[in-house]
C-alpha cells in the first residue's frame, strides 16, 4: 500500500444472469490478512471496506434491494450496475444505494438524461467510473472516455467517484496518477481530485447513514483569523483595541 491510499474495499460482485447467485456475508478482513499493512508514511493501519455490488439486468433484480436483507446491510458500500436505461432510471430515483456504475467497456446502450442524474445527486447517490479497463486496452480505453465525457455533460462533475476494480496489485495507480486520468474524463482539476478522495468518503458515510438508517454526522474544525474578526469590529472598538 506504498501507492499513498488509506482505505480500500473488498469488492463482492453478483450477477443475477448466473444462475444460484445469493448475497452472503462479507468476509471479514482478518480472515483474509493476519495483520493489516500500515498506510506510507503513517502509523495507521489501512481501513478495509466491504463493498457489495449487484449486475442487474432485469426489472425483478431490484426486489432484492428493496427488501431488508440481513446480509446487505452488513456490506460498508452497496453498488448496482444498471444494464439498461430503465434501470439506470430506477437505480438514481428509488433503489437504497451508494453507488450507480457506470459501464466503461463498450459502448452504452443508452443515452444520460438529466432528470434522474439529477435525482441521485440530491439522494447523495455517487456515480462510479473505473479505470483499470483504460489502461489494459485502446478499445476499452476509448469507451472510457467517451462514456465519462457524456456522463459529465449531464452531471457537470459532481457526485463522481473514480475507482480501480483491480484484481491484481500492477493494475493499480497512486490517487494523483488517477486524478490526471481524471482530466481525460472530462473532470476539472479540483473534480478530479474530489473523484479519489472527499466523494470516496461521503459516499461511505451515505452508507453508514444507510446502515443505521438515520443519520450521520461529521464534523470539521473550522480555523479562526484573528484578520476577519478585527474586520467586523466597530471603529470604536478597534480605537480602543490599538490603544
Amino acid at each position: 500500500f506504498s501507492v499513498g491510499y488509506s482505505a480500500v474495499a473488498l469488492n463482492h460482485v453478483i450477477d443475477f444472469k448466473e444462475k444460484k447467485q445469493e448475497i452472503v456475508k462479507p468476509v471479514s478482513p482478518s480472515e483474509l490478512f493476519p495483520s493489516l499493512p500500515v498506510v506510507q508514511g503513517t502509523s495507521k493501519r489501512i481501513k478495509v471496506l466491504t463493498r457489495l455490488t449487484l449486475v442487474v439486468s432485469d426489472p425483478s433484480h431490484c426486489n432484492l434491494l428493496r427488501s431488508t436483507s440481513a446480509n446487505i446491510r452488513l456490506y460498508d458500500i452497496i453498488a448496482v450496475f444498471p444494464k439498461t436505461e430503465k434501470l439506470f432510471h430506477i437505480a438514481c430515483t428509488t433503489l437504497d444505494v451508494d453507488l450507480v456504475c457506470i459501464n466503461v467497456t463498450e459502448k452504452l446502450p443508452f443515452y444520460f438524461r438529466r432528470p434522474p442524474v439529477n435525482m441521485a445527486i440530491d439522494r447523495g447517490i455517487y456515480f462510479e467510473l473505473l479505470y483499470t479497463p483504460a489502461i489494459k486496452d485502446s478499445t476499452m480505453r476509448r469507451y472510457t472516455i467517451s462514456n465519462a465525457i457524456s456522463l459529465m455533460q449531464i452531471c457537470k462533475g459532481k457526485n463522481i467517484v473514480i475507482s480501480s476494480a483491480a484484481e491484481r496489485s500492477l493494475e493499480l495507480r497512486g490517487p494523483y496518477d488517477v486524478a490526471n486520468l481524471g482530466l481525460l474524463f472530462g473532470l476539472s482539476e479540483s473534480e478530479a481530485k474530489a473523484a479519489v478522495s472527499t466523494n470516496c468518503r461521503a459516499t461511505v458515510l451515505h452508507g453508514e447513514t444507510r446502515k443505521s438508517a438515520c443519520g450521520v454526522v461529521y464534523t470539521v474544525k473550522k480555523p479562526c483569523k484573528v484578520e476577519e474578526e478585527e474586520a467586523t469590529l466597530p471603529a470604536c472598538k478597534k480605537a480602543k483595541t490599538q490603544a
